[in-house]
């Protein structure tokens, strides 16, 4: 039961992550078919989870776990191609510190963290009082994790893995911090890592469906502390990726924001 959930959940991560970076690499003339596509995608993604909330098997979770992959994957294009991001769309203001960067960082980014908080209460709605919680726990996950991360890069890190984040997203690298560690690294650190303990322990203690979704958010959550880790080690994760990006280097100016 341990292996295979764990493995379903690293190749989920690894495809949708490098189909995001594939897609949002090619011309910005294809950006609007594709994301259009790609939302065709979720809302069929949306049917399946509200097909599979009553099916409380293994691959009822398998099913919804992979959903909420596509759906997130479709937010993530939106954000990483242009589409929903936030008012602001301009450098940090010269200047700019506490308060006010913190204001200015949050009006670049927040009609997408809007989007993402509102989807998350929507699946929890949709799947409400049924067996399935896979989709929306997922989802919800993917969502703290890349929170978390926005948190650590703004008040800063020590590596930004910036070599394949799009050119028209740059302005926002200049709201990002660089340092060795911030206070938040470690409780964001040791909460990731506690989620990864208390979802192994409760699959040993439970059986079928629920089971797998548990291993599931094991695989998902683990694969959210390493990122963690490559923000402060000397390691450059983004460039696991630049196989699948099809961008001129010109068009390679900072971290992608893709799965976490």
């Amino acid at each position: 039961m341990t292996f295979p959930p764990l493995l379903f959940a690293l190749l989920m991560w690894f495809v949708g992550t490098a189909a995001v970076v594939w897609l949002d690499s090619r011309p910005r003339a294809t950006f609007r078919t594709s994301f259009r596509l790609a939302g065709v995608a979720a809302l069929a993604a949306t049917g399946a989870i509200w097909w599979v909330a009553r099916d409380a098997s293994a691959s009822g979770a398998y099913i919804g776990f992979a959903a909420a992959i596509v759906i997130w994957g479709w937010h993530e294009m939106g954000f990483l191609m242009g589409f929903v991001a936030g008012p602001r769309r301009t450098p940090c203001p010269a200047g700019a510190t506490g308060m006010a960067r913190f204001r200015a960082a949050t009006e670049t980014v927040i009609h997408h963290e809007v989007a993402l908080a509102a989807t998350a209460i929507a699946l929890f709605v949709l799947c409400w009082g049924q067996p399935n919680q896979a989709a929306p726990l997922t989802f919800a996950l993917l969502f703290a994790l890349r929170l978390s991360a926005k948190i650590n890069l703004f008040l800063g890190v020590a590596n930004l893995s910036d070599e394949i984040f799009p050119a028209h997203l740059a302005y926002l690298k200049t709201y990002f911090g660089t340092r060795p560690i911030n206070a938040w690294y470690p409780v964001s650190l040791a909460l990731g890592v506690a989620q990864v303990i208390w979802a192994w322990n409760f699959a040993q203690g439970s059986g079928g469906g629920a089971a797998i979704t548990a291993m599931l958010l094991v695989g998902l959550g683990a694969l959210g502390v390493v990122e963690h880790l490559f923000l402060v080690l000397p390691l450059r994760d983004g460039k696991m990726w630049v196989w699948a990006s099809a961008a001129k280097p010109k068009n390679k100016a900072v971290r992608t924001a893709t799965l976490d």
